[in-house]
């Protein structure tokens, strides 16, 4: 398998996870919580992975930069949306200017 597959398997793991018994889940332990909980999880996460870009600590950024992608994928699946949504819509996006995209939003 390839690494474009894991964003598949981690949207499909956090979706059934979120069904499992928040004792044993953290991804059902936080969704328990409520969309303010997982919403917080991201800024924290968002934050974090902008303080290890700041300190140019390269494994330090990829690896909050992972968290912040997972507690993201986390988001989406409490919205009933997949990693597969998300990349449909880059490539809606690939070739396009983003000023050009930008303006297409209003």
């Amino acid at each position: 398998m390839s690494n474009a597959d894991i964003l598949e398997r981690l949207g499909s793991t956090i979706a059934q996870r979120l069904q499992a018994d928040p004792q044993g889940s953290y991804v059902s332990s936080l969704a328990a919580k409520g969309q303010d909980a997982i919403l917080r999880k991201v800024m924290e996460e968002a934050a974090e992975t902008l303080l290890a870009s700041k300190e140019g600590d390269k494994l330090h950024l990829i690896r909050e930069t992972a968290d912040l992608w997972f507690h993201c994928m986390v988001l989406l699946a409490w919205h009933g949306a997949r990693p597969d949504d998300v990349l449909a819509e880059l490539a809606r996006r690939e070739g396009t200017s983003g000023i050009e995209e930008k303006k297409s939003r209003g």
